[in-house]
């Protein structure tokens, strides 16, 4: 039990990467608070937890808003006294180039990608530093570190978390408070689909190209919730700044 007496917060956690991590978390004695817009996804999460005997509670929020990131730390709290760990996770994707964007879902990307990041890290970071410590994680991916087509908005986005990460470890190593984040790669999820659709291609077809690795997969939700896993314990009790690359090795040619 790696996080046995921990509560982590975990946005995005009604689907996909946030869905897996919150069940391992749980699994792993941590009590769970699973963030996310779309909630009877994530009720079904949160039940899935307390059936198998953890602790765990649903909050609907929009984590780019800085009150429903304030009402979901004071839920937090409210439920299960402190917070521990935050796994920001939130996202969404635009396939488009800086000429065929639209200016809204720029700032909608950036928004839920990065200022998310802010406002909930903003909330979480004094809590941690009265308690003594604690570990963050942000969700970037293998295009915060490799340039990619098509995705010029969600490029800018998941680089700029990769900087912030280490930023953020810079200013609060002191605090005893660990940032780092997780790159994934393509990641069979909702999301990976959604990009085929945003791409006129038929995502079966879409999905099978994403295996082109050198590990000839496309990774599941399970094996970055593992990362994160990794990154939330105390097995990474020396680790911050790191942007750690969960790509099936992707990136390993560049």
């Amino acid at each position: 039990m790696q996080l046995s007496g921990k509560v982590a917060i975990v946005t995005g956690g009604a689907s996909g990467i946030g869905r897996a991590t919150a069940l391992l978390f749980a699994r792993e004695g941590a009590s769970v608070v699973v963030a996310d817009l779309k909630a009877d996804e994530g009720e079904r999460v949160v039940s899935e937890i307390r059936r198998s005997g953890g602790k765990a509670l649903f909050q609907a929020s929009d984590v780019s808003k800085p009150q429903d990131c304030l009402r979901l730390v004071e839920a937090a709290v409210a439920a299960f006294e402190r917070i521990d760990i935050l796994f920001n996770n939130a996202g969404i994707i635009r396939r488009a180039t800086v000429v065929s964007l639209a200016e809204e879902d720029w700032d909608l990307v950036m928004a839920v990608n990065v200022k998310s990041i802010y406002l909930l890290s903003r909330e979480v970071i004094p809590l941690m530093a009265k308690a003594g410590g604690g570990a963050i994680i942000n969700t970037a991916s293998g295009w915060g570190l490799g340039g990619g087509e098509k995705a010029a908005v969600y490029c800018a986005s998941k680089g700029a978390v990769v900087l912030l990460t280490k930023a953020m470890a810079m200013d609060h190593g002191p605090q005893r408070i660990r940032v780092n984040c997780v790159c994934p790669g393509d990641t069979d999820t909702e999301m990976l689909r959604d990009e085929a659709q945003q791409l006129g291609e038929d995502s079966v077809q879409f999905v099978a190209a994403s295996a082109s690795r050198p590990l000839g997969r496309v990774g599941s939700p399970e094996d970055i919730a593992q990362a994160v896993l990794y990154l939330a314990s105390d097995a990474s009790s020396f680790v911050t700044g790191t942007a750690l690359v969960v790509d099936g090795g992707g990136l390993a040619g560049i």
